[in-house]
């Protein structure tokens, strides 16, 4: 006989964990589905982000930049370091003690709001009169069927391989594999250099590796503001790393010690080649919609493969929702957190509320980017008229205290009504900083606004403030 509740989330990553968690604090009888494992057979909630993505990306970005710091970064402040030597095992042990840590938070968040968890695959069986059926498959093997009225599709992505290439998760790395080296490759090649192949190659840079990206678009981090992305290359240059634009890959060949690639460059012209010991293809993302049987009850994909979904995350069947990765939108956590909480409280009858327009971006590299609202470029394509206000780094003296001045914050405003429409900053603490941006536009306020609001000093928040100054000209300190 089939178990009946009131919500069943497909997935336990960002989105899915949530809005099983705020559906059980809004009265909603919640189970929710998972069939990640620990290499021990445990439950490895919390998705990508947890397991393979945002979490032990930042543990070792974070141990890699204390590494790099103890080599060159602290001799300016006084403080000698001997030959520092890298525990590469210990590093990666710690990351690994960081998921599970997560991991297992999220089984106590499941056990304190009494969300029912069940370790196994989810796929959609039928409809019936209250709702839906859903035929799980056990971590175990074994079978059931659940039933719910409300179900929550938040089966997130998977990456992108390259056309012909498998990941072998040894030579050719995912974010899974380049998460897990033993070693650190003497080269190492990114195909990519988006998000995560800036993330994952400054990773390894600072720990010895001669790292070369290689991007198919014309513009570097074409998503990010213009001003942000040339002092970003620039420093990311100066850093080692080799990135190489408009490039056409014409071969990836795999081989027992290498990897070969054959491309060309921006001009079309000759071919080139490159032999990396370890190759990284990070191309994008693609929805996970494969296991769910979306067609034996019409559940409504796009060519992607991903869940089509109104506004409010609803699926063309009713009572069938989707967040997260596996909707449109950014391919970001915090965006299916917000996702997951808004349907599960129009679930309970609620009004939930997600704005896309001011979701942040954020690159975890040093300098850190982050953004949120439009570009310069946007702007200009759309006619708005706008001011544009920015200050560097290099003139806040909680900056200049600490050694990280590289960086600036940029502030873009409505000329009419000098409501902010875009904050991007690259620079120390740049994903802290674009919060009070967030929040800021979330109550659509002015440039003014943020200007005329008192910034503790010595902060690096006063380069916000400052920024904001800017757009009506009047720095007072620069």
């Amino acid at each position: 006989m089939s178990q009946a509740f009131d919500l069943a989330v497909i997935g336990g990553g960002p989105g899915g964990y949530i809005a099983a968690i705020r559906g059980a604090q809004l009265g909603l009888r919640v189970v929710c589905i998972d069939a990640a494992s620990t290499a021990g057979g445990e439950p490895a909630l919390g998705g990508t982000c947890t397991n393979v993505g945002c979490i032990p990306s930042k543990a070792l970005l974070q141990s890699s930049e204390y590494f790099a710091m103890a080599q060159h970064g602290l001799a300016e402040h006084g403080v000698r370091v001997a030959n520092p030597g890298l525990d590469l095992a210990r590093m990666q042990s710690r990351k690994d003690t960081v998921v599970r840590q997560n991991n297992e938070g999220i089984v106590y968040l499941f056990k304190k709001n009494k969300v029912t968890f069940v370790h196994g695959r989810a796929a959609f069986q039928a409809r019936v009169a209250d709702g839906w059926e859903l035929a799980v498959t056990g971590a175990a093997g074994a079978n059931e069927v659940l039933r719910a009225r409300n179900v929550v599709v938040a089966t997130g992505s998977n990456p992108r391989a390259f056309p012909g290439v498998a990941f072998d998760e040894d030579r050719v790395l995912s974010n899974t594999g380049a998460l897990a080296l033993d070693e650190v490759p003497g080269k190492l090649g990114i195909i990519g250099a988006g998000v995560v192949g800036l993330e994952l190659g400054s990773v390894w840079r600072r720990l010895g590796a001669q790292v070369t990206l290689l991007e198919a678009l014309p513009a570097f981090l074409g998503v990010a503001d213009e001003t942000i992305a040339k002092e970003a290359l620039k420093a990311f240059t100066k850093q080692g790393l080799k990135i190489h634009l408009g490039v056409q890959i014409d071969e990836i060949r795999p081989g027992k010690g290498a990897v070969l690639v054959r491309y060309r460059d921006a001009k079309g012209g000759s071919q080139e080649a490159l032999e990396f010991d370890r190759l990284i293809v990070s191309i994008g993302r693609v929805p996970n919609t494969d296991g769910l049987d979306a067609g034996r009850v019409g559940l409504a994909l796009d060519a992607r493969g991903a869940v089509v979904v109104d506004a409010h995350c609803a699926t063309n069947l009713p009572g069938v929702w989707a967040v997260g990765d596996v909707v449109r939108g950014p391919m970001l956590a915090h965006k299916a957190e917000e996702e997951g909480v808004a349907v599960a409280e129009r679930i309970a009858g609620g009004a939930g509320h997600v704005d896309l327009a001011t979701i942040p971006s954020v690159v975890y590299t040093d300098p850190e980017i982050a953004w949120v609202g439009q570009t310069e470029a946007q702007l200009k394509a759309s006619g708005r008229a706008y001011r544009s206000g920015s200050f560097p780094f290099s003139a806040n003296g909680r900056a200049r205290a600490a050694g990280h001045t590289t960086g600036l914050v940029k502030m873009l405003a409505d000329a009419a009504t000098d409501e902010i429409l875009g904050v991007h900053i690259i620079g120390p603490s740049a994903s802290e900083l674009i919060s009070e941006a967030v929040v800021a536009m979330s109550f659509r306020a002015s440039s003014e606004d943020i200007a005329r609001i008192c910034h503790a000093h010595p902060t690096l928040s006063e380069a916000v403030r400052e920024s904001a100054l800017a757009v009506d000209k009047r720095t007072l300190n620069l």
